[in-house]
């Protein structure tokens, strides 16, 4: 099993974790935010001398690549590279929407087999980034920017319950009236989430180029640039 650094850092919620065997063994927030600039480097050095406190070796950092607020992506990234190329350790990548289904599936709320999980993110006026999951966290439905009316998810929603929740649900619940459609409140992205991914994507080795690395926002611009320019 590997000891990994989480960071999220997507919402107004500044968050770090470090998750070892298989457990989370330190967590740091800050719900007061964004203050993601001033408190995330403090949180990062407190995970990590608790760390190496404990002597247990830090074998990646994973980091929350969004969708999400493109200053805290920014800064999250930034600080999981240099801490990856100081310590000479792996770098992990996990979707933000993906994250947010963990608390779900770990409340166990959910009792039916055919389920759908919409995670949301609020982007502004009636718009959200969204995806679809299955309850084993199978991607049902890439991710979208929506602005939200009442048919937007309405192929699901005849076929199967569908479970919206996050930063962004709330504001669609008025619009969204399917028998099929429910709403979980309070749902927030935090660090302590991350780990079961990151160990998943560090069992499978699914490590990203610390050099080369961008959060979801640029990824479809960097992809159109030559190496040499970035």
């Amino acid at each position: 099993m590997s000891c990994i650094l989480n960071i999220e850092t997507s919402t107004n919620v500044c968050s770090v974790a470090v998750s070892n065997g298989g457990e989370c063994i330190f967590t740091k927030e800050d719900r007061e935010g964004p203050n993601h600039a001033a408190k995330l480097g403090g949180f990062v050095d407190e995970a990590l001398s608790f760390a190496d406190n404990h002597a247990i070796p830090v074998d990646g950092v994973a980091v929350s690549c969004g969708p999400g607020s493109y200053t805290g992506l920014r800064i999250g990234v930034s600080m999981a590279k240099g801490v990856c190329y100081g310590r000479g350790i792996k770098l992990l990548g996990i979707p933000t929407l993906e994250i947010l289904c963990v608390p779900v599936l770990l409340d166990e709320k959910i009792k039916e087999e055919d389920a759908l999980l919409c995670p949301m993110l609020d982007a502004r006026r009636m718009e959200v980034y969204s995806q679809i999951f299955d309850r084993s966290l199978s991607e049902v439905r890439k991710i979208e920017a929506n602005v939200v009316d009442e048919n937007t998810y309405k192929e699901y929603l005849d076929m199967h319950p569908v479970y919206f929740f996050g930063n962004g649900a709330a504001k669609c619940k008025e619009v969204i009236n399917h028998p099929n459609a429910h709403f979980i409140e309070d749902v927030e992205l935090e660090a302590k989430y991350m780990y079961p991914l990151a160990e998943k994507r560090m069992a499978q080795e699914k490590f990203e180029d610390v050099a080369y690395f961008v959060p979801f926002y640029l990824k479809d611009f960097v992809a159109k640039l030559p190496k040499k320019l970035i």
